[in-house]
């Protein structure tokens, strides 16, 4: 008996061993994956610190499930929900007009806005018309059009105006979540080329009335030299999936995890948990600043440390 029950235990801990190695192999090829993904790509430690090294196995899934194709920018036609938006762009342009006479197309005063503080320093400022499952009371009341559009799209899962002011430069980056699309419809831009967004080494230069859809997990930026200002509409769209139950998937991780990074305009709007911690997180990341500035090779010592033990922290935890 004794020799039957030691044999199961190690045939056990054997299967528990080669099933954490299966874990760690996929999760390597789903970072390989997203690394190699465009044409347009990070020097590879750069990736290996990335975002989207930490969720490659869930926008993998995404993109594997897709009903529609994963190509850096998608025909805004695939969406003919989005119509009424490009039908009423003179009305979305009126209401953001306004706000930006009485300046509430602003960055943030205060560290609640994790997802988009970097772009703020760089001259980028946005109002916040809805996220995810949060309707902003501020929005609601200066943007009545506008957000009565917009809740009459259940596609449409986030949205703001973004303003880019001549002379912004938004740093070349991608977004973490592959579970949307990003969708921009031009209000008061330039209608000139040195105003534009550059997705996977492929540029579009924005113009009045027009749209345009693109994934934004692949690395783009954006700049505007145009000599003149820059406002658009700027929305997330929730990626069509390919079965009903991959669709419930995202859209559970969109209600659930998304939700978090919820971002207020003004007192009395909602501040998501991730928001509220972000203040903590940054003062965190101001000592690494200060630290890399005073001895860079000390710095990245510790990073890739933190990193290595987190990593073999999650493994043995398996």
């Amino acid at each position: 008996m004794c020799a039957v029950l030691g044999i199961l235990m190690v045939v056990f801990w054997g299967s528990e061993v080669i099933m954490k190695y299966i874990i760690l192999i996929l999760l390597v090829l789903c970072v390989i994956y997203i690394h190699f993904r465009g044409r347009v790509r990070y020097p590879f430690w750069r990736q290996l610190s990335d975002h989207s090294t930490f969720t490659a196995p869930l926008n993998v899934f995404m993109y594997l499930f897709s009903r529609v194709p994963t190509t850096p920018y998608l025909q805004p036609e695939q969406f003919p929900d989005l119509i009424i938006l490009r039908d009423n762009w003179q009305t979305i342009r009126e209401e953001g007009q306004q706000l930006m006479e009485i300046q509430q197309i602003k960055a943030s005063d205060k560290f609640n806005d994790a997802g988009f503080n970097s772009f703020f320093k760089t001259g980028w400022k946005r109002f916040y018309l809805k996220w995810y499952e949060d309707n902003h009371p501020s929005a609601m009341a200066l943007c009545p059009q506008t957000t009565a559009l917009l809740r009459s799209l259940p596609s449409v899962k986030a949205a703001m105006f973004a303003e880019l002011p001549h002379g912004s430069r938004l740093p070349r980056h991608r977004d973490p979540y592959a579970g949307s699309l990003r969708y921009h419809l031009g209000l008061i831009t330039p209608n000139d080329d040195r105003c534009f967004i550059e997705v996977d080494g492929e540029r579009y230069s924005w113009r009045d009335g027009e749209g345009v859809m693109f994934d934004e997990t692949y690395l783009h930026y954006a700049e505007n030299q145009s000599g003149e200002n820059r406002l658009i509409l700027f929305c997330d769209i929730e990626r069509p999936m390919r079965y009903r139950w991959a669709q419930a998937v995202n859209h559970w991780l969109g209600r659930n995890l998304m939700s978090a990074a919820t971002a207020p305009n003004e007192e009395g709007d909602r501040t998501g948990g991730v928001n509220r911690l972000f203040k903590y997180i940054y003062a965190v990341r101001k000592v690494g600043k200060r630290l890399k500035a005073w001895n860079k090779t000390g710095y990245y010592i510790i990073k890739w440390l933190l990193f290595g033990g987190i990593a073999a922290l999650i493994f043995f935890a398996l």
